[in-house]
């Protein structure tokens, strides 16, 4: 079994800042791609970053120089730091792996339970 656990979400007003954490535990032999989603009310669910194993990453246009995505290998971890809130920011934001379990010679993906990131004044 694997699990991604999120952390980090809140209420933050317009300008501030916020960092998501995504912790992947379990029965973990590698993880090759990992990656933070955003699915805001009403609509698909939509990349925000990805990043490689070898730290290689991808942004989507809205978030380009105001958001940072890193990971630590050694932990199974991948962060999101948000910088320059806006209010079309706000939505459920998922972590994403692309894990290889022991045993397995595929890897999978697998999603988090999400965390709500509001940003309001």
């Amino acid at each position: 079994q694997v699990q991604l656990v999120e952390s980090g979400g809140g209420l933050v007003q317009p300008g501030g800042s916020l960092r998501l954490s995504c912790a992947a535990s379990g029965s973990i032999s590698s993880i090759n791609g990992m990656g933070w989603y955003q699915e805001a009310p009403g609509k698909q669910r939509e990349l925000v970053a990805t990043i490689t194993r070898d730290g290689s990453t991808n942004y989507a246009d809205s978030v380009k120089g105001r958001f940072t995505i890193s990971r630590d290998n050694a932990n199974n971890t991948v962060s999101l730091q948000m910088n320059s809130l806006k209010p079309e920011d706000t939505a459920v934001y998922y972590c994403n792996a692309a894990v290889k379990r022991k045993g397995n010679w595929y890897h999978q993906n697998y999603w988090g339970q999400g965390t709500q990131v509001t940003v309001s004044s």
